[in-house]
């Protein structure tokens, strides 16, 4: 067998995820020690080690101290979601686009999202209301707060002409996020701006996004009836 860039962790974690994937080591099973997968590549334990760590921290194997490495009966699935810009997504569906802000407003966030959206208590952040429309039919209903610290730019726009969700993705570039998926019932609000019955189901996510310890952005989107997300897996 010959074996490829074997020299490196990377070339070497390859070499294991394939074994794995083609289930030379079943879920479950039990995968050589490092000495011994250093002896079979000629390569420093260590080297293995790195390769091992970076299939562990991807939930392909187990490690445990004393009891070696298995192979993970339920390896992680993970989709990819990306933070569309909703311009991009209504005109994707061959409609035009167009945002109206309702609502633009220094305030300090609310104590219930100080958990989950950590700014200073009392500082000011930028609140939006805003809503987006499909050929002149209501698409989606957004709130949200912008964190200053985070995106200074923010506090100069008027948001009239872009709206804060395509400005964000463009200028404020985020390190990772939080996301949550529900479903709401149309209170009064909600369906005069969605323009769907009272008590209407809607789907609703919630979104936070961070550079860093750094949080940018909460917001909160409700669709009108009808939408649909996609994403790849």
């Amino acid at each position: 067998m010959t074996l490829t860039d074997t020299n490196s962790w990377t070339g070497i974690r390859e070499v294991l995820l394939r074994r794995i994937h083609d289930r030379v080591w079943q879920p479950g099973e039990q995968i050589p020690h490092e000495a011994d997968l250093a002896q079979e590549f000629g390569c420093a334990r260590t080297t293995v080690n790195r390769a091992l760590r970076d299939l562990a921290e991807s939930g392909l194997v187990i490690r445990k101290r004393r009891a070696g490495t298995r192979v993970a009966l339920n390896p992680p699935q993970r989709a990819t979601l990306t933070i569309p810009i909703i311009r991009e997504e209504v005109e994707a569906l061959g409609r035009t686009y167009r945002h109206s802000l309702l609502e633009r407003d220094l305030r300090p966030l609310p104590p219930m999202l100080h958990g989950a959206f950590q700014v200073s208590l009392g500082e000011n952040v930028l609140f939006l209301k805003t809503l987006h429309f499909a050929d002149d039919r209501p698409y989606a209903f957004e709130e949200r707060y912008i964190n200053l610290k985070a995106a200074p730019g923010a506090q100069d726009m008027s948001f009239e002409d872009v709206s804060a969700n395509e400005w964000l993705v463009h200028n404020a570039p985020y390190s990772h996020g939080d996301l949550s998926f529900f479903a709401v019932n149309a209170d009064k609000t909600l369906s005069r701006k969605l323009d769907t019955a009272s008590g209407s189901a809607l789907f609703a996510m919630e979104r936070i996004t961070w550079s860093g310890e750094v949080p940018i952005t909460h917001v909160r989107l409700i669709f009108a009836p009808g939408y649909r997300m996609r994403t790849e897996i």
